[in-house]
């Protein structure tokens, strides 16, 4: 069977008229006309609506299928008033889904190849690493050995032994980190660089939006994964107790040279983090809006809350959310709208809190709260203590609430 793959497109268009359908040519009668079409379609496309999407959102499929889905949003005046706050305008907004579905993943046009490129050589790896965090045992045992035998050589060397691959390990998580660093701030500069909007970006340049969901979705599942793994800061700090008393001691350290002491200092600051991967991003955006003061920073903010936008649509619209067959793409999705709702709120002047801010964090909040507690519990920390303004004054005391 061909693999297929889902792309997400969004475009924000304005209209000014209320209570119609979510296209304005169309009346009521004509309103009418299509939905009778559509009840009496083949039953070809309904066999279509089953779907599921993992990690790289494949799915397998026989069907080819492009489907154009207006998305009104039907919302009370008191809601209108909000939305257009959130948008910035003082008129309606609306909100266009595309998904398109195609028997190959979204193929990077000309000038998207190079960074293209440049990514998918670090995301083949992502998954790799996820497996071996997930695989981490530490080496607690040989480690509570060797504290409470401090005279027994053989307990030492034991515990020298176990710890020093794991560090190794630890190493490739850090340089990972570093990589994906590098593969963020590339995809970055192609999302929001002139002329074209952020929109126009992500719809023309559906293969390096696809990558910076998948980088996002790598990025949460990585700190929920260590988070919930005491062993690593464990292993780490008695790898760098018992490697300083053999500096003193000026015994030879098998393992020195795979992890000096800078590089040391360095990992040491990476684990002490909640949430490591996250961080490394939210520095990553902070230090390229720093970098381009030529590029507006509404270009980054706004790629940033289309995206949250457009995540939140599609949880919270049950039209949509039926689609969904496999609980891994709500997942994916809500990994997704979190972490640009963090960038955004390292990225932007007063956050993603404020009134002002182009991210419906009410909304966000409260589809992250329709999910069962255990699955997105990792999340709601994220948003509680990787944010930058959640504290702020200008946040609502409701917001407040929201996340206590």
């Amino acid at each position: 069977m061909d693999n297929v793959y889902l792309h997400i497109l969004f475009l924000t268009v304005t209209g000014s008229v209320r209570g119609r359908s979510c296209c304005p040519h169309l009346t009521g009668e004509d309103t009418e006309k299509t939905r009778s079409r559509e009840e009496n379609v083949p039953r070809q496309r309904e066999e279509t609506e089953a779907w599921s999407l993992s990690y790289s959102f494949k799915v397998t499929e026989l069907f080819y299928i492009v489907w154009l889905i207006p998305c009104r949003l039907h919302v009370t005046q008191e809601e209108d008033k909000r939305l257009n706050k959130i948008e910035g305008q003082e008129q309606n907004h609306q909100h266009w889904l595309k998904l398109s579905f195609s028997r190959r993943d979204a193929q990077p046009t000309e000038s998207e190849k190079e960074i293209y490129n440049q990514v998918n050589v670090v995301l083949k790896d992502a998954e790799g690493i996820l497996e071996d965090l997930q695989s981490y045992r530490g080496a607690g045992h040989e480690i509570r050995e060797a504290i409470q035998h401090p005279a027994d050589e053989k307990l030492q060397e034991k515990a020298w032994g176990a710890v020093v691959p794991l560090v190794g390990k630890l190493k490739t998580f850090y340089e990972f980190s570093q990589r994906l660093e590098a593969a963020l701030r590339g995809l970055l500069g192609a999302l929001t660089s002139t002329p074209y909007s952020p929109t126009q970006h992500l719809e023309r340049e559906q293969a390096l939006a696809k990558q910076f969901a998948e980088i996002l979705h790598f990025t949460l599942r990585f700190d929920e994964l260590k988070m919930t793994n005491p062993a690593i800061q464990n292993d780490f700090s008695y790898y760098r107790r018992t490697l300083s008393r053999m500096r003193i001691n000026n015994v030879p350290a098998e393992g020195e040279n795979e992890v000096n002491n800078e590089l040391a200092n360095r990992m040491s600051l990476f684990y002490a983090e909640a949430t490591p991967m996250l961080k490394t991003l939210s520095d990553a955006t902070t230090k390229f809006v720093s970098e381009n003061k030529n590029l507006p920073i509404e270009n980054t903010t706004d790629c940033l809350s289309t995206m949250a936008s457009v995540c939140r649509v599609m949880l919270e619209t049950p039209e949509y959310r039926s689609r969904f067959t496999n609980e891994e793409t709500v997942s994916f999705c809500l990994r997704v709208m979190v972490g640009v709702i963090i960038l955004y709120d390292h990225v932007h002047p007063v956050g993603a809190f404020a009134k002002t801010s182009k991210i419906d964090m009410k909304g966000c909040i409260k589809v992250l709260k329709d999910q069962p507690p255990n699955s997105v519990e990792g999340l709601l920390n994220a948003l509680r203590y990787t944010t930058k303004h959640l504290n702020d004054e200008t946040t609502s005391k409701q917001i407040k609430s929201m996340l206590q």
